[in-house]
């Protein structure tokens, strides 16, 4: 998908940051349900007013997004947002910053990608500041409605005004390099192979 997007001249829809899916399930795709994090240090009246917000408004397909920055202040996601995020339709969460209760969470099945683990609540150390709203990741736009797919070679998000290309380039991009890798196993030489279909 990485590839037919850069065709497209879309060449910063792929994160570098290292995400670490702690749940053990290193694949998902879904639209972008956005949260913008903030760390704070005071006494907050209302510490999970707009997480809980933006995890009740998840609908089907929705992966939510958090975006805090790469945060280490405390454990943003755990075993409670997962379990009433899925109740939501919501099928995975990929967090720039530290989630916690990753043995409970891996045991519901429920994929978290993130940057970090740390036990500490979030409470009065960060919060939601905004939902549903354009946010970055290492220099990519997370924009919500977007499709968003992650595995072990990390997250691409896909701007909708070129979905279906991107998705035809990138299938056309597949179908070329099984046909490419075939041939090189069949004994073509790369330089050969390359030179004949054009891919690597």
């Amino acid at each position: 998908m990485s590839d037919g997007l850069d065709q497209l001249g879309y060449r910063q829809q792929a994160t570098r940051t290292a995400f670490h899916a702690y749940t053990g399930i290193a694949k998902m795709i879904g639209r972008c349900k956005t949260t913008l994090w903030a760390d704070t240090y005071g006494e907050d009246p209302n510490p999970y007013e707009l997480e809980l917000q933006a995890v009740d408004s998840c609908q089907p397909d929705d992966i939510l997004i958090c975006a805090a920055g790469g945060s280490n202040r405390s454990g943003i996601w755990g075993e409670l947002l997962s379990t009433a995020a899925r109740n939501s339709g919501c099928v995975g969460v990929i967090a720039h910053g530290s989630v916690r209760d990753i043995e409970k969470t891996r045991e519901m099945k429920f994929p978290v990608f993130a940057t970090g683990k740390n036990p500490y609540d979030s409470l009065n150390r960060q919060k939601v500041i905004e939902v549903d709203v354009v946010v970055e990741i290492d220099g990519v736009k997370f924009r919500p409605g977007d499709l968003v797919l992650a595995d072990e070679d990390g997250i691409v998000v896909v701007p909708q005004e070129v979905e279906t290309q991107a998705i035809e380039a990138a299938l056309k991009k597949v179908s070329a390099e099984n046909i490419t890798r075939d041939a090189i196993k069949n004994g073509m030489k790369a330089t050969e192979a390359y030179l004949k279909y054009g891919v690597l």
